[in-house]
């Protein structure tokens, strides 16, 4: 496959979605300018059985490269799931097995199959860095972390937060961003492409083709999924989105999403062009326009990357069905509560309820609704993963928001 330098598509290619690229945007575009064919990747650990759509933002980006002729892999962390990624974690993680591991990955090709094309011509190639992970000695361990130092590692923020605490910092945990340079080394790329919360970790990749290699390596820093106030998206905010749900649900999912991530969404997680999302800018700046309908157009378009046109239009019907036939009120209390309380906890002391009895006799009874999922709550012990609206008894619609 023939290497596009069209300026106008690299342009957009490098600035979409973009926060940084090191050591800058401008000797890395020449490269790509230059018609060589680069080797690129991004990794993923395989910590949960699904990807998420905070993944699929990069996963579209390495769509983007290859569209443009380039070599792109996606690598498949098995080794590094087994360390766990300190990043931004205020303890250490839980270590997976290899057999965790690998069990959590089966579908991740077919997960980022809407973006990547796996097969024919020019196609991504999957690989694991177990392949070469596994073979490294001691002496091998030694002569990498000799790159590195103990200062380096220990002046990162969620170190440093667990030193305030007197957290444990363990030892593996600082070998994580030296296990994950190494991918570099060993797959011998031009560039690396993650979020800006991996920052750290690829400008170790990029400090240790130096060293080994003598070669550059180019990082390229995606934005976030985040609000107006910088507020992001994630498993801790219960408002993460699996790449492995039903249209039904990832189309209601979207609609949960606060306003102020609707153009933050549609730039990182659709292909609408850009002209088209500072129309939407636009629009969110007169009153008289709902946001409800621009969220409802960028739930379309997520949707449909990820299950089709056919299955985007069904969700979104049965979304409008769901919410305005039904005569759903656009605004409803909202009650913040935190990650894994009891839901009759939470709507006995927030006063929707008189008493667990009564949640009891409401769950048995089919009264209490997920209005996102589409299904009554039957687990009398629900605790709470991630936003809900909720339709209790007839008339009662209540929003539980994670803080």
């Amino acid at each position: 496959m023939k290497v596009i330098t069209d300026e106008k598509i690299i342009d957009e290619v490098l600035s979409r979605g973009v926060e940084n690229i090191y050591p800058n945007k401008e000797e890395f575009k020449k490269v790509l300018m230059s018609g060589k064919k680069i080797k690129l990747y991004c990794g993923y650990d395989p910590t949960a059985k699904s990807l998420h759509i905070g993944n699929a933002i990069s996963i579209n980006k390495l769509g983007k490269f290859q569209e443009l002729g380039h070599e792109v892999i996606f690598l498949v962390g098995d080794f590094t799931g087994m360390i766990g990624d300190p990043t931004d974690k205020t303890a250490a993680r839980k270590k997976l097995t290899r057999k965790e591991a690998l069990e959590n990955s089966t579908n991740y090709q077919k997960q980022a199959s809407p973006f990547l094309k796996f097969d024919g011509e020019n196609a991504v190639k999957v690989l694991y860095n177990s392949e070469w992970s596994d073979r490294l000695t001691f002496k091998d361990l030694i002569e990498i972390s000799s790159n590195f130092t103990v200062q380096q590692m220990i002046q990162r923020d969620m170190f440093q937060q667990r030193l305030k605490e007197e957290k444990p910092i363990y030892l593996h945990e600082f070998l994580y961003p030296l296990a994950q340079g190494y991918d570099s080394v060993a797959m011998d790329v031009d560039l690396e492409i993650g979020g800006n919360d991996q920052t750290f970790n690829m400008l170790c990749g990029r400090d240790l083709m130096k060293a080994i290699k003598r070669k550059e390596k180019f990082v390229l820093t995606m934005k976030l999924l985040a609000d107006e106030t910088g507020k992001k998206m994630g498993k801790t905010e219960g408002n993460i989105i699996n790449l492995d749900e039903t249209p039904e649900n990832m189309f209601g999912q979207v609609m949960a999403w606060s306003d102020g991530l609707i153009i933050s969404g549609f730039e990182l997680c659709t292909n609408v062009s850009m002209d088209e999302i500072n129309k939407v800018k636009e629009s969110l700046k007169n009153p008289d326009n709902n946001p409800r309908d621009l969220k409802i157009k960028l739930a379309h378009e997520i949707t449909k990357i990820n299950h089709g046109e056919k299955k985007a239009k069904e969700a979104e019907e049965n979304f409008i069905n769901t919410f305005q036939k039904k005569e759903i009120p656009e605004e409803m209390e909202e009650i913040v509560c935190k990650k894994e309380e009891m839901l009759s906890d939470v709507l006995v002391k927030s006063k929707i309820l008189s008493s667990k009895g009564e949640y009891r006799r409401l769950v048995l009874g089919n009264a209490v609704h997920d209005l996102i999922k589409g299904e009554n709550i039957t687990d009398q012990n629900l605790k709470i993963l991630e936003n809900l609206t909720l339709k209790i008894g007839k008339k009662r619609f209540v929003k539980i928001i994670i803080k």
